[in-house]
């Protein structure tokens, strides 16, 4: 955590512009506040003690307290690099038909060093459905990664937030952006997302069969229906 609280205050904004992160505890325990920055512009908040609702809950609980027109995500372990705010915002201002943003990733090994993924898209535009036609092509892979998102917020919103589900909600999310909404892919890295032997993702059972089949399954069926009902994001959305 203070490594990613590090990476947003080296982040430049423009003239007007500030940011401000909520950390959201999955529960309430006694095991993140001591890694809570003192800062003004970080807010704390946890949920119910012996009550935990995974990621996609937790998410959903900070976007309570967001208020901002835009709504980055950045997990408590990986670290965003210098500009990538910027770039983000930059180019959701400049096209009110882009609803949401991301960025080439990086993994950050336990060792230092990292490693790309080489089927990242063009720099520029990505248009509606071209996210849920990769990901179903490639394993259930998406080209861009959730974990870089920067939304507009009434977009985030109308969507519902993150999917109610144990893993894979913010990949249910990307795809539903992706089924109403254009999209914008920045080609210089955004995030270093950290691969550690606790991470949730690297556990066995967020790759069990059935579990993994049933999430893929009603992302899949969330985002065409989405694209089915014709809905677009409006003109001039903030």
């Amino acid at each position: 955590m203070p490594e990613a609280h590090a990476s947003l205050c080296a982040q430049e904004l423009p003239d007007g512009w500030e940011w401000r992160w909520v950390i959201q505890e999955d529960g309430r325990t006694e095991d993140v506040r001591p890694y809570v920055p003192d800062d003004p512009r970080v807010v704390f908040h946890q949920g119910r003690s012996g009550r935990q609702g995974g990621p996609g809950v937790a998410r959903t609980l900070a976007l309570a307290h967001a208020d901002g027109a835009y709504v980055k995500v950045l997990d408590a372990d990986d670290r965003l690099t210098p500009g990538a705010l910027a770039r983000d915002l930059a180019a959701l201002e400049a096209d009110p038909s882009i609803g949401w943003a991301t960025s080439r990733v990086l993994d950050l090994l336990p060792d230092g060093s990292t490693a790309g993924f080489p089927g990242d898209p063009a720099h520029g535009p990505v248009e509606r459905g071209e996210v849920l036609g990769f990901w179903k092509a490639n394993g259930f892979r998406a080209q861009v990664h959730p974990a870089t998102l920067l939304v507009r917020r009434d977009l985030l919103l109308a969507l519902g937030g993150w999917m109610a589900l144990p893993a894979s909600e913010d990949t249910g999310l990307l795809l539903a952006l992706n089924a109403v909404s254009r999209g914008w892919f920045t080609e210089e890295v955004g995030l270093l997302y950290r691969k550690w032997e606790g991470q949730e993702t690297g556990q066995a059972p967020h790759a069990e069969p059935a579990e993994r089949a049933a999430r893929m399954a009603v992302v899949e069926a969330r985002a065409r229906a989405l694209a089915s009902f014709g809905w677009r994001l409006p003109e001039g959305a903030r």
